[in-house]
């Protein structure tokens, strides 16, 4: 596939994706039930707290519910809340991304635990660290998107001392693969300075344990010191493809644009030939057009093996997330294969 991404990105329904009042939303994985509803699983948390840092401290990943794919989506409930500081994930969840293998839903996302209650103010820089650096990665079972929810007791992939993922454990990004096989692809530092980067693990089926694959190094495009987050993992055309947030521009080209990246074993990747896949410039159905303060966490909806949908966290701007007044998950459809042969 040489041509870009972004040629398959239609207008973005004005009205669609899912907000909710009073509310802080992010992420958005969506996937379609058997009772022909779309679910999405999300992160939320109150507006009485700053978007950030607390999203790091106050997240958690709820349920909504569309009749169509854009939405709008309704909130329907909580679906991991806080459980107690005692619990690995027990304070906050957050990056949801939900798969499906057999009758079973596997909701992957990002947890972590700190002392005290839920805060209700803006978090002490000490706290921040805290709970930043016990942030890991679990994986939640159900037999229906509608629940219950089956939470892990640990992580599915915990840090490894001295080495380049000590630090977190974080937005993971898994590939589900027909016969059960999963490849994770997780975000993580050795330190709270160092360059945000992936590497790769893989579980023979749902619920195996997960082990590293491939170098001990992290996944590195053109330099290594070049951070990147928000991957998104799919296969498509016989190879494995990735999304993901070039965080500074020197990728595509634009600050927080949307990278694509290729592989054709999940471990080894290179840069598409053509490298951006999309832009915070996002062209609405009501014909204008803005540059959204963040368009991020790329997330896609897979209908009969192929993409159809675009899911981003976005924010009003200009200045991203942290000067934002509204955060909310927004849908943007795609151009199928047959469409883009017109």
């Amino acid at each position: 596939m040489n041509k870009a991404f972004a040629d398959r990105l239609l207008a973005a329904p004005v009205d669609g994706g899912f907000r909710r009042e009073g509310f802080w939303v992010w992420c958005g994985s969506v996937i379609k039930g058997e009772d022909d509803r779309y679910h999405m699983f999300a992160s939320m948390w109150e507006k009485s707290v700053p978007f950030t840092p607390n999203w790091l401290t106050n997240s958690m990943i709820v349920h909504a519910v569309s009749r169509t794919p854009e939405g709008p989506y309704t909130y329907v409930e909580d679906v991991l809340p806080p459980r107690g500081n005692e619990y690995w994930d027990g304070m906050m969840t957050h990056n949801p991304t939900l798969h499906r293998h057999g009758n079973s839903y596997l909701l992957f996302y990002t947890g972590t635990t700190h002392r005290g209650g839920r805060p209700t103010d803006r978090i002490s820089e000490a706290l921040r660290l805290e709970a930043r650096g016990n942030q890991r990665i679990g994986m939640a079972v159900a037999s229906s998107p509608n629940g219950p929810w089956r939470r892990p007791d640990r992580p599915c992939l915990d840090v490894r001392p001295d080495h380049w993922d000590s630090y977190m454990t974080t937005n993971p990004a898994p590939c589900v693969m027909p016969g059960g096989e999963i490849l994770l692809l997780y975000k993580s530092r050795t330190g709270m300075h160092s360059p945000l980067q992936y590497g790769a693990a893989r579980a023979p089926s749902p619920g195996e344990p997960f082990e590293r694959i491939g170098p001990d190094a992290p996944i590195t495009f053109q330099d290594a010191s070049i951070p990147y987050e928000d991957a998104c993992l799919w296969i498509e055309n016989d190879r494995f493809h990735m999304l993901f947030n070039d965080m500074t521009g020197l990728l595509t080209g634009e600050d927080h644009g949307g990278a694509h990246a290729v592989s054709a074993d999940g471990i080894h990747w290179q840069l598409a030939p053509v490298p951006k896949a999309y832009s915070r410039n996002i062209r609405w159905t009501d014909g204008t057009v803005t540059t959204q303060g963040a368009f991020e966490r790329p997330q896609l909806l897979i209908q009969d093996g192929v993409p159809t949908h675009l899911f981003a966290a976005t924010a009003d701007g200009p200045g991203g997330y942290s000067l934002a007044d509204n955060t909310w998950n927004m849908a943007v459809p795609l151009r199928t294969h047959n469409e883009r042969k017109k």
